[in-house]
């Protein structure tokens, strides 16, 4: 057997491995990215930033199946199989173009969605509501307080309300000594949840675009060797046939 054809085939059988571990790496990602926006999703009204991340799970399942057909054409070097291959590559690269462009605009719009939504929810904070349960979730995840800052507690219903007092969420740690009032801010996080929060969405969406990015890497090599081997079949069509 040709040199060629013997090395395009355990390029494109390893490739074929990659793309069965990159599913579940791809189908993790989209779950992490779709778990982290659903912890917050109180404070945020777009709920269209989730398309990259839908994207990027439909990827992963497709990419299994990818790495089925790639071994079964790649080892019976079929003309069908292989061209079914390149097509199936070419799809998942544009989605994956695609889930990259979407994430791109969507890193973009994280800050007005906050500040849009933030400061409404942190208003209706009246310690019993779904609203309450999730700014306090937010404050003792991300140690912080307020919005921008431990200090817009003073213009909210829920601080006239308390006896002049921010939420116990907002206090350092398990420090049993805290009861909200303001005149003890080395026992609260004094910095507003806009910004961490932010931060943390923010980072969540780079990552994932860092990994759409890899894969997309991965795929354009796939569709290269696929081109290789099918190119090096052809030319040995009047030696040996082809299983088609």
């Amino acid at each position: 057997m040709d040199c060629g054809i013997i090395t395009s085939k355990t390029v494109l059988l390893l490739l074929s491995l990659i793309f069965w571990a990159a599913g579940g790496a791809l189908a993790y990602v989209g779950s992490y990215v779709i778990k982290s926006y659903n912890n917050f999703d109180n404070f945020l009204e777009d709920k269209y930033t989730l398309i990259p991340a839908a994207i990027i799970i439909t990827v992963g399942v497709v990419m299994f199946i990818i790495g089925t057909v790639g071994c079964c054409a790649t080892l019976r070097e079929s003309k069908v199989g292989l061209s079914f291959f390149l097509m199936i590559l070419l799809a998942v690269f544009a989605a994956e173009v695609a889930a990259l462009v979407f994430a791109f605009i969507y890193r973009g719009r994280i800050k007005g969605d906050l500040e849009r939504s933030m400061s409404d929810v942190f208003q209706k904070y009246d310690g019993e509501n779904a609203d309450t349960r999730a700014v306090d979730y937010l404050q003792s995840q991300l140690q912080c307080c307020g919005v921008q800052t431990y200090m817009n507690w003073t213009t909210t219903p829920w601080f006239s309300s308390s006896n002049n007092t921010v939420p116990i969420s907002c206090c350092k740690g398990n420090n049993t000594e805290c009861t909200g009032t303001l005149d003890q801010p080395v026992l609260l996080n004094t910095q507003g949840c806009e910004g961490k929060l932010e931060q943390l969405l923010q980072d969540v969406m780079s990552y994932a675009m860092l990994v759409i990015l890899g894969f997309a890497i991965i795929k354009f090599f796939g569709m290269l060797s696929v081109c290789v081997i099918t190119c090096k079949s052809v030319r040995r069509t009047g030696y040996q046939a082809l299983y088609v």
